[in-house]
């Protein structure tokens, strides 16, 4: 009797424990649902806003926001929420620079909110992905950023040769004068699938760090499909009119041989890659079509170093982004900043009527004149420490082989530390890269399978 009471109890037990850990499944294939949304309407919100649901444009701005919080407040309900120092330091800043915005600063409830939620909603979604995505997800992910990098290098070499009158290059909630953003030579840079041209930038950045690992890793992947990838890649780079884009491709190209020249036994595919490109840059280098694209990028480049001072300019002003500045100018900042949100373009459009820098175009510059020294520099270093963690974690994981994280970071070291937030594209992509370099660390399963 007493025996068959214990079987009972632990049969109870076993099936309390079921449960349990069945529910735990479904809020994390929820979840890992809700990442794959995210990326999806990174990637596509531009299109909807211009061409499909252009009378929706203004809330479509926000789309990724209402699944972010609902992602947070399923992995909180659920005792899931990752508990990471940094969110919680963050959410403080964030809950500070509220109250701070509101009664120190312009007191504008409506851009108040549209500032504090870069760092209440998506700062927490990068531990949400590197919580719940495996590394097999990350892979996943990367595939899909690989095929869908053939047909919007397509779309943007389309874009580069149409008038901006043209529904290809139709603007934010159907604005007729065009998407592009001024080039050279009467061409203008195309914006893809996203609300500006910074998004073709992030795009192909990102699909350049999978590219590369790819090449490193190719029995992962089509290798038909790797090397169109490679091939869009190829293009991208000129139609793009882009110096940010060629400055990313030589970084992660620069992350690819220190890979090399750690792992030797990777020298095989480098030089398979390499014959790779050779054989594409046959077919394409010497069309028409290519060539112009290589003139109109040769001359954007040309008249940039005349107007910033040559290469130490373009570099300085394109990563360093007037960091040094916005520090040493902090003393003359009000000490709570101005108000969050007040830096951003929607912000400030709600301020003053139109869009403009209100107080910095720089991403360090906008923390410390909306938040003040102490909040905003304290933002500014849990970026850096996060990205100096990073780092870290993946330089040792390249010492025992995997190649994934150090390929990712290249990636985000360039949009994460001093990436503009306050720009709704930049922002996702930033959290959606440093989300899926945190995944890279962790083996198949390995949330699921913890089930304390």
């Amino acid at each position: 009797m007493e025996n068959d009471s214990r079987q009972y109890v632990s049969d109870g037990l076993n099936r309390q424990q079921k449960k349990t850990i069945e529910k735990k499944e479904r809020t994390i294939r929820l979840l890992k649902l809700g990442i794959w949304l995210y990326f999806f309407l990174l990637i596509f919100e531009g299109a909807l806003r211009k061409w499909f649901l252009p009378g929706l444009s203004e809330a479509l701005l926000i789309i990724r926001d209402p699944l972010g919080i609902a992602m947070i407040l399923l992995a909180w309900q659920r005792n899931l929420f990752p508990q990471v120092t940094y969110v919680t330091l963050m959410f403080i800043i964030g809950i500070g620079a509220i109250f701070t915005a509101l009664f120190l600063g312009h007191g504008n409830l409506f851009v108040t909110l549209f500032g504090a939620r870069i760092l209440l909603i998506h700062f927490p979604l990068i531990f949400i992905i590197g919580t719940f995505f495996d590394r097999q997800d990350v892979i996943k992910m990367g595939k899909t950023v690989v095929w869908i990098s053939i047909p919007m290098a397509l779309l943007i070499a389309l874009q580069f040769y149409s008038p901006q009158s043209a529904l290809v290059n139709r603007g934010v909630g159907g604005n007729m004068a065009g998407s592009g953003f001024s080039g050279a030579m009467g061409y203008f840079r195309p914006s893809g699938t996203f609300s500006f041209t910074n998004g073709t930038t992030l795009f192909f950045s990102l699909a350049a760090s999978y590219i590369f690992y790819f090449w490193l890793s190719p029995r992962q992947i089509n290798k038909i499909i790797l090397l169109g990838a490679t091939v869009g890649l190829l293009i991208a780079i000129p139609f793009s009119i882009s110096r940010g884009l060629t400055f990313s491709v030589v970084i992660i190209i620069a992350f690819m041989l220190f890979t090399v020249s750690r792992k030797p036994k990777f020298l095989g595919q480098i030089i398979v890659a390499g014959l790779g490109v050779m054989i594409a840059m046959l077919f394409i280098g010497k069309a028409d079509f290519f060539t112009t694209a290589l003139d109109v990028m040769a001359t954007r480049f040309d008249n940039a170093a005349r107007s910033e001072g040559g290469l130490e300019g373009t570099l300085g002003d394109r990563y360093l982004g007037g960091m040094i500045e916005a520090v040493t100018s902090s003393v003359d900042m009000p000490f709570f900043g101005q108000g969050i949100g007040m830096g951003t373009n929607a912000g400030s459009a709600l301020l003053s009527g139109g869009r403009t820098f209100l107080i910095s175009e720089g991403e360090w510059g906008r923390l410390i004149g909306e938040m003040g020294a102490l909040m905003g520099l304290s933002v500014i270093a849990i970026r850096l420490l996060v990205s100096w963690r990073l780092f870290v974690e993946s330089l040792r994981l390249l010492k025992m082989g995997e190649i994934l994280p150090w390929m990712l970071l290249s990636f985000a070291l360039l949009v994460f530390p001093q990436g503009q937030w306050a720009q709704p594209t930049t922002l996702g992509f930033s959290t959606l890269i440093v989300g899926l370099l945190i995944a890279s660390f962790n083996k198949e399963g390995s949330i699921v399978n913890n089930t304390n």
